[in-house]
This record gives structure tokens, sequence and C-alpha cells, in this order.
């Protein structure tokens, strides 16, 4: 059980800004930060039916259509199935992908649902394989008490599912992906099915990452299960925007992000190099998903985990407890 033989570049493109995360993007630019992306050497791609209701994975099926499949590996997830109908117009949306189309989109955790979901992402995405199945979002974040419930209801059915299509040779690896340490914690913890990995989405970051470090990177490399590190920008706001876990920023984490652009600066390194490889330090890390919606941030992205970081920054960051000191740093920094 293990992702590494599968996603063999450290560096990924999550694609959830292309459905139109948080505000429109026009095709053209969709398409010209995917090639970017292609053309920095990345050749792995995370995406979601959740994802604009489809959206992103249709821009993304689009750029690589004239790709070899073997060329790359693709990851997407199941929970949420996208409809061929649409909401009513009277239906006013919100969340992060408000923008997104108007398809309707429902929870499924079943066996059934995560099969349709499934077919549904083949077809947006115009390929005849998925390599790594997420099962998404059942995670306090998503549904508050309820989060239990949709954790049962995705054990007895879609992990199921999962399990039987890896064991076909179907898909190569399935696992988690979500926002919350609790869902892997307790997945592991399980004698069956078992999960390749988990994409953890935001939790393994410079601004969060002591929960992670207690237990579950502890129990991932004990049963060797990777890890996938996706939002290693929380949201944008380590990155020079102003999104944290895709709310604004509350003062006490902009506070945290100025004292680590600062001590970036000191040292003449950008803060995307300091936060990509901190995700990337854990033995358990095979790569990190950062986004993008425009083809100059990829470059930047591909860029930072070229750049040097100094050992006595990250020395610094620890002293300064804007690192956790049990965390894993790059290189010789301890």
């Amino acid at each position: 059980m293990s992702l590494a033989p599968v996603i063999a570049t450290p560096l990924g493109f999550g694609t959830g800004p292309l459905g139109n995360l948080f505000r429109e993007i026009s095709d053209e630019d969709a398409r010209a930060t995917l090639d970017a992306a292609w053309d920095a050497g990345v050749r792995y791609y995370d995406t979601a039916p959740f994802y604009g209701a489809g959206l992103s994975e249709i821009r993304l099926g689009e750029a690589l259509s004239g790709r070899p499949r073997d060329s790359y590996v693709l990851s997407t997830k199941v929970g949420r199935v996208v409809l061929d109908e649409e909401e009513p117009a009277s239906h006013a949306r919100s969340g992060p992908f408000e923008h997104g189309r108007r398809n309707r989109v429902v929870d499924d955790w079943s066996a059934d649902g995560a099969e349709r979901a499934l077919e549904g992402s083949l077809e947006r995405l115009g390929v005849d394989r998925i390599d790594v199945v997420w099962v998404h979002d059942i995670a306090q974040d998503a549904y508050g008490d309820l989060w239990l419930q949709k954790l049962e209801e995705a054990r007895t059915g879609a992990f199921r599912v999962l399990t039987r299509l890896r064991d076909e040779g179907v898909i190569r690896a399935w696992g988690l992906g979500v926002n919350r340490t609790e869902p892997v914690e307790l997945t592991l913890a399980l004698e069956e099915p078992r999960p390749d990995g988990f994409l953890l989405g935001g939790c393994y970051t410079l601004l969060d990452h002591a929960h992670a470090l207690q237990r579950l990177l502890p129990t991932a490399r004990e049963q060797g299960v990777d890890m996938v590190v996706g939002a290693p920008y929380n949201s944008g706001i380590l990155a020079g925007g102003g999104h944290f876990q895709y709310s604004d920023a509350p003062p006490a984490v902009l506070d945290r992000v100025r004292r680590i652009n600062e001590t970036a600066s000191r040292y003449g390194v950008s803060t995307k190099a300091v936060a990509l490889q901190f995700a990337l330090a854990p033995a358990v890390a095979v790569a990190v998903i950062p986004g993008a919606s425009r083809p100059d941030r990829v470059a930047e992205d591909a860029a930072a985990l070229r750049e040097e970081v100094p050992a006595a920054l990250w020395s610094e960051l620890r002293d300064a407890g804007l690192v956790s000191p049990d965390a894993p740093l790059p290189g010789n920094a301890g």
C-alpha cells in the first residue's frame, strides 16, 4: 500500500482554481495555465467533480487531450455526483465554487455512487482510466456533526468498491481527500478496507501542521501509507492572497504570515519555496499540489522547489515558534 510507485514527481497541480474557485476565470486562461504546468514538467494532476460542478475536470481533460495517456498521472474524487440537470435559476448558489457550472451536485458515498461519480469523471476528462481516486471531504469542515455518518457510509460503500477496482487493476490506488486529519486517522485504524494514501488539504503546511505530526504522520509511516499535500499555501495566504482555509484570513494568521515573509525575505528566499519544501519534508510526503489560475504562478511554483533554502532559515523559523519542534525539515536542517 503506497502511492510512491504511482506518483513519481514531487510537484503536482491542484485544479481547484480551474473550477472557478472564488472567481470566474476564462477557458483561455485555464488552458494557458495548464499548458504552463505541462511545460514546467508537471506530470501529476488532481481534480474533482466538486470543483465547479465538473468544470475543472472538463478544462483539464481538454488540456491533456493531446498528451499520451501514459505520460501523466491523474487523480479525481468520489462522494459527489454531478447531474445532467441544472439548478433552478432561482437557486442562489454560495460557497467557494459559486461561479462554477450550474449543474446539480449531490452527495453519494455508496458503492453505486462512487461508480457513478467515476463514470462521470471519465466522460468529462475524456480518458479511459483514472490512476488515483480520493474519497472527498468526509470531514468536519464539510459536514459538521454528520461527518462520522458520512465516513461510515463511505466505509461500507465507496471504500469497498475502490478496493475492488484497485484489486482488479481498474485504478492504481485510492485514499481519502480531506481537509482534516481525523477521518484519515480513523480509516487507518480499520482492519479493512485499507487505503494506499491520503490527500491532506491545508493540514500539513507552514501554518497548520502540529496536529498532523501528533498521530497521523507516525501512523502513516508505520503502515507505509503515503501523503499528497494539497493547498500548501492554505488557500492562498502563503502566496500573497487573502484567503486562509477558504475564508478571509483572521488577524492571527495574517501576523504569522507576516513573520514568515519577513524571515524568508532576510535570507533572500521566496515564501513559496519555504512553504513547498516544508510540505515535502516528511518521509511519507510524495507530492505537493499547489493550484494556480495564471501561467506565471505555475512557473513560480516550479522555481520554488529548486530554490536553495539555507539551514539557518529553518532553524530561525523553529526557534521563533513558527515551525513545530517535531516537524521534519528539508536537507540537513534537522
